[in-house]
């Protein structure tokens, strides 16, 4: 925000926080106000060295390909990013794809309407039989309203209320959430 777009550097981080809270990224107030090319913007901030903040975990990947249910990624960031850490994580077999800000013609979690394109998208299920996994209480909140069952995954495990459930990790749905096995079987 200050190499790119000239912001003072002391703004940058009420002006980020600002843009992220009221447009669900941060990316969506620097185009609306700034003009800001997601492209240039994307591969600047995607630009990362993944395994100084990433470790694969076969726990994960063993409770993911376990759930019976169609999975999907469904993300505020763009598919070369979400791909990029899914391959890292060697997720990559574990979902049907990526519904990222691109598929959704940027809008972002939580606006109804980018639920709703992600819906289209992963081919209409009925919101009521879906779980969004996500670690923003707003996101979980517009979920919700919509019909989804929520999950907030928080490491330090406090609940805010705008979910149905919370989790510290992925690592316990298992404890957490049986019916995501036991309720599909039964069907």
């Amino acid at each position: 925000m200050h190499e790119r777009v000239g912001l003072p550097l002391n703004e940058v981080p009420s002006i980020r926080r600002n843009y992220f809270e009221t447009y669900g990224t941060t990316l969506r107030g620097l185009q609306i106000h700034h003009q800001v090319n997601a492209d240039d913007y994307l591969a600047y901030v995607h630009d990362l060295a993944l395994e100084e903040y990433l470790v694969p975990n076969p726990e994960l990947l063993s409770i993911l390909t376990s759930l019976p249910q169609k999975k999907w990624i469904f993300t505020n960031a763009d598919g070369n990013h979400a791909r990029r850490v899914i391959d890292f994580l060697g997720l990559s077999d574990c979902f049907e794809g990526v519904i990222d800000l691109r598929a959704i013609d940027f809008a972002c979690k939580p606006e109804k309407v980018a639920f709703q394109r992600a819906l289209t998208i992963a081919g209409n299920p009925n919101p009521a039989g879906c779980v969004l996994f996500d670690d923003s209480p707003a996101n979980l909140q517009a979920a919700r309203e919509l019909g989804f069952t929520t999950v907030l995954v928080n490491l330090n495990g406090d609940s805010h209320g705008a979910e149905d459930f919370t989790v510290r990790t992925l690592l316990a749905l298992p404890q957490v959430l049986p019916g995501l096995w036991e309720d599909y079987q039964s069907e």
